[in-house]
């Protein structure tokens, strides 16, 4: 290192206060609500090899610290004073874009004649184009439909607009307006980084901060390293699982081995299953990315908390991931909903994590983000109103000594929720119901946050839902040490005179005026024994609303005496003792529910591990088709809704043995 600790210190501090000043100013003067109340989006300060050196510690999202600008900033050339970067493209640059609507800007800043930092900004848009209002949907199949893509390139040239750029993003638009307003908040945000990091040269020389840029990545790679050596060496394994591919087809797979020693870590993502034809994979590029290394990054800051966030946190982590695998497609699959896969990583990784460090690290995730859209026919002249209702999320699992947060995620992102006189200000909406979900929270000694539930009503005929990303619908949040699993998501339409329906995942849902809509989000994993909980926090889980009476003594074998006119609810504590004292409790508690228990029977690892070899072995254009094969020989014997409908074990065992065989027989063929 070239700077003294002190110096050192204060220089991190400014730096990152540039970055949260430049989010506070992007922040002020959005446009759209998921920018001005989600908060989907971030600033940074990136050094001269690209990657990020400031970060802000508590705006925006959390989990891009490990994004890089190289390859975006190599692709435009010279740049000049005034120049700013554009592009959204997951494929060109190389993982800085991970979806369409998340625009990149950046731009260089210069002192003397030479580039010393530059400056960068996303935010998530509300339309880039593409088959759906939003441009995000799950079915599709490739990129191409997914909307604009914007190949890095200058939007601004020697500090004037290049409205050739501007005229092809706007034409390509629902929204142009609100795009065109977010994309000058976010280059507002870039001049403020530049007057900033200007006054920084003035005060302690160009020269401390190209030090600083360093030493920074440095000191947090350094204090990385010291925190993974904490955790016990060796090889841990988990395996996780999509509920299918974005709403039909197979379950699938991510599978996880994380090595550890010598404060550096590996992960290992052999054996997870191909890229799909839909809109989950994860455009990694095989590199130690965001959306694979976010759980890493929060082990760190929680073992450390006073750790520098920059790249730095990512050097000791190196990942394997496939060419062709979800976690790392090939060029030209589809992205969009990437986050549905990211979120399940982040749970795989808790699980292999649990394994070495079981005091520390929580149980499942509620495992989902829901961003709720509406696109309603514009109130003035021809379009649309297309606006984030709710970005929907489940509960935190339960980890040792503490109970899971209830309606929050803390898995990928710290997107706020939107005030709800907002929505209906701003959105053809009714917000009938904003709350907590009662009884979904696994149970536990520490049991998981409950997750959340929404119902609003639509108040604009020929207007169309969209609920990108649902998960955890036919597997469920798994608990830990004893915990149970959360409760699974559900998606009801209301419509009048007629049942309420359950439509599980929807793409592209019309509703009409009166129609309502309503998401439950699952709870997370409990962790621990329930039945050893404190009857006095089951209790109070009672009084707030967040458990019925029925599954406290279900769950918890804590009976309670029902309110009176004289008396308040209150425990009965020589029902609870005996109650927990039968023997009829002797059945375990599944802790992955008895869905995924059930297709752990049929659908082994070990036969899992044998298939993807031989599926990688193949052609990538075979891959998912030669899948649907196998897998077809082992479902024909089983019921259509498995294993949400239960089959009998002589079914069960008969699918196994007929998925083992047809696994050897494409072993042979490949």
């Amino acid at each position: 290192m070239k700077l003294d600790p002190i110096s050192l210190e204060i220089l991190g501090n400014k730096l990152t206060s540039i970055a949260e000043e430049m989010c506070l100013t992007l922040q002020r003067t959005g446009r759209t609500l998921y920018v001005k109340e989600t908060a989907d989006f971030c600033c940074a300060l990136a050094g001269l090899d690209g990657k990020f050196f400031a970060y802000p510690r508590a705006l925006g999202v959390s989990g891009f610290v490990g994004l890089d600008c190289a390859t975006t900033i190599a692709a435009v050339g010279a740049l000049v004073p005034g120049d700013v970067i554009l592009t959204n493209d997951p494929y060109r640059s190389a993982g800085l874009a991970t979806h369409l609507p998340d625009l990149q800007v950046i731009e260089p800043y210069f002192h003397e004649g030479r580039i010393i930092a530059y400056g960068w900004a996303f935010l998530h848009a509300s339309d880039v184009g593409g088959k759906v209002p939003s441009s995000i949907s799950p079915s599709n199949y490739e990129i191409f439909q997914e909307g604009l893509q914007i190949p890095p390139l200058k939007i601004m040239r020697g500090g004037q607009l290049n409205e050739d750029v501007a005229l092809l993003f706007r034409a390509n638009s629902r929204t142009p307006d609100a795009n065109m307003g977010d994309l000058k908040a976010m280059l507002g945000a870039l001049a403020t980084g530049r007057e900033r990091v200007a006054h920084t040269v003035q005060q302690h020389g160009a020269q401390a901060l190209l030090d600083a840029q360093l030493d920074l990545v440095e000191y947090a790679a350094l204090r990385a390293r010291a925190v993974l050596a904490q955790v016990p060496a060796g090889t841990y394994r988990f395996t996780d699982y999509l509920d299918d591919e974005a709403g039909a087809g197979l379950p699938v797979r991510i599978a996880l081995a994380v090595t550890v020693g010598g404060g550096n870590i590996l992960l290992d993502f052999t054996g997870s299953d191909p890229q799909v034809a839909a809109a989950i994979n994860i455009p990694s590029h095989g590199q130690p990315h965001a959306w694979l290394t976010l759980r890493i990054l929060a082990l760190v800051a929680t073992l450390d908390k006073s750790v520098p966030i920059n790249a730095g946190l990512l050097q000791p982590v190196s990942v394997i991931a496939p060419a062709g695998s979800l976690v790392n497609p090939l060029p030209g699959a589809a992205v969009g909903v990437r986050h549905a896969a990211a979120v399940r990583v982040n749970d795989a990784l808790n699980g292999v994590l649990g394994q070495a460090l079981p005091q520390q690290m929580p149980a499942a995730s509620g495992g989902t983000i829901i961003p709720v859209v509406v696109a309603a026919p514009a109130r003035h002249g021809f379009g649309q109103n297309v606006q984030v209702v709710e970005p929907m999320v489940g509960g935190t699992g339960g980890r040792r000594g503490v109970d899971g947060a209830d309606g929050r995620d803390s898995s990928i992102s710290n997107l706020s929720n939107n005030p709800v006189e907002t929505v209906e200000a701003e959105t053809g909406v009714e917000i009938v119901r904003y709350g907590l979900r009662r009884d979904s929270a696994g149970a536990g000694q520490w049991r998981g946050g409950n997750g959340q539930e929404i119902r609003f009503r639509i108040l604009l005929d020929d207007s169309v839902v969209l609920a990108r990303g649902m998960e955890r619908l036919r597997f469920r949040p798994w608990g830990a040490h004893g915990g149970g699993p959360g409760a699974p998501a559900a998606l009801i339409l209301h419509r009048a005179g007629e049942p309420s329906r359950a439509l599980g995942k929807i793409d592209l849902l019309p509703v009409a005026a009166g129609d309502e809509i309503e998401i439950q989000t699952p709870g997370g994993g409990g962790w621990g024994d329930p039945w050893q909980r404190d009857p006095a926090a089951v209790l109070t889980d009672i009084v707030r609303g967040l458990l019925s009476p029925q599954a406290a003594q279900r769950d918890y074998g804590v009976v309670v005496q029902a309110a009176t006119t004289t008396a308040p609810l209150q425990l009965d504590l020589a029902a609870t003792t005996a109650c927990r004292a039968q023997g009829d409790r002797a059945k375990a508690i599944s802790r992955f529910g008895p869905e995924r228990d059930a297709w752990d029977r049929v659908f082994p690892a070990a036969v899992l591990d044998r298939l993807s070899t031989a599926l990688f072995a193949m052609p990538s254009a075979a891959r998912a088709r030669r899948r649907r094969q196998v897998f077809a020989a082992a479902l024909a014997g089983l019921p259509d809704g498995f294993p949400q409908q239960a089959a009998s074990e002589p079914a069960m065992a008969q699918a196994a043995t007929n998925f083992a065989e047809a696994t050897e027989n494409l072993t042979k063929a490949s």
